[in-house]
């Protein structure tokens, strides 16, 4: 093997190595990235208010100290109000749960015949107590599951302090950001990001507005008609609102089941007032007040959420709409002047008639 042949074969297996490391690295700290994005997200949002105190003659660092802690304030007092019905409803419904499977299997019996539950058991406290877990088990679970709580209150820790710092002084990071751009490109890059920034704060914004109308009224409709664990499934329907069109499926589905095991006319009218509701709502009320700001169409939307989702879960679900804006913000910046709006036109209308 001659010395040429030997230097490169020495620098492939570095650069597989140093590939293979990457890779590992990207997978670990992804969450942290994602986590980061979202950090960057929240900052983007609370940065409206601080910088309309900055007009107003305050300095950066008490706008952001204001407008940070007011925001904690405000949802200390939102959770020292909510939070403990909810918890009381979870804690009814949990305990409930076993009866409403057994309505449900007792009702699709009697709708499609004994075959249905023929082969299993009804869910009866012997047969529950059969299937409880052994005592080191249980032990086992209850350390990982404070664990996993602890993890995750640091978590959130870290966030909002990535978000405070980011308030405060966001200047140099701004800085690094264009950076990453040749000089002649930096307006343009500035310009996405203004233009990103409005995206994503008419989506938070409308979001906010659309989910508290959304809670009110499905609190209202389940209180009024006798459907256990309203405040749960009204806090469901408010954070449900950030994961576009999904989000219909993950609030109306557990009452409707539940409206089900009471009764089927029951369920059926809940579930028709869950439809009217998102299309009043997601049809005609939200395009109104995103019209000015997310000019984004629904399918580029549900292609980023799908992706994001399979690849991150609930975190991907999340920060789809505004990775979205960003990305599309950036893209019409650089490439606005690629070609003439009347030879786009005619070009559209070509392929959308086979001209």
């Amino acid at each position: 093997m001659t010395d040429v042949t030997y230097r490169s074969l020495q620098r492939l297996l570095y650069l597989a190595a140093a590939l293979f490391i990457g890779i590992w690295f990207l997978h670990e700290v992804l969450q942290v990235v994602l986590l980061f994005f979202f950090a960057i997200v929240f900052t983007i949002v609370l940065n409206a208010p601080v910088t309309w105190l900055e007009k107003r003659n305050w300095s950066r660092t008490w706008a952001a100290l204001a407008v940070f802690f007011g925001m904690i304030v405000f949802l200390g007092l939102i959770g020292w109000m909510v939070v403990p019905k909810i918890v009381t409803q979870v804690k009814l419904l949990a305990t409930n749960l076993p009866g409403y499977i057994e309505q449900l299997r007792t009702m699709l019996s009697g709708w499609l015949g004994d075959q249905v539950t023929e082969e299993s058991n009804p869910l009866t406290p012997e047969a529950l107590k059969a299937d409880m877990p052994s005592a080191s088990t249980l032990f086992f679970g209850i350390g990982q599951y404070f664990m996993g709580v602890a993890s995750r209150i640091l978590l959130v820790i870290f966030f909002f302090c990535l978000v405070i710092y980011m308030l405060i002084n966001p200047r140099p990071l701004l800085a690094l950001y264009l950076s990453f751009f040749p000089t002649q490109k930096r307006d343009t890059a500035a310009e996405a990001f203004a233009n990103a920034s409005v995206m994503t704060i008419g989506w938070m914004w409308s979001n906010i507005f659309a989910g508290a109308i959304r809670a009110t009224i499905v609190w209202i409709f389940l209180y009024f008609m006798g459907i256990p664990g309203v405040w749960v499934w009204a806090g469901v329907t408010f954070f449900a609102e950030l994961i576009p069109r999904i989000g219909f499926y993950i609030m109306s589905v557990p009452p409707i089941l539940i409206a089900l095991t009471i009764s089927p006319t029951l369920a059926m009218w809940t579930a028709g007032f869950y439809i009217v509701l998102d299309e009043i709502i997601g049809d005609l009320i939200l395009p109104r007040i995103r019209s000015n700001t997310m000019k984004i169409h629904p399918v580029s939307i549900l292609l980023m959420l799908m992706l994001m989702s399979a690849a991150f879960g609930i975190m991907g679900a999340f920060i789809a709409t505004p990775l979205t804006a960003f990305i599309k913000a950036h893209f019409e910046a650089f490439n606005k002047n690629r070609q003439e709006p009347e030879l786009k036109d005619r070009n559209i209308e070509r392929m959308l008639f086979r001209k």
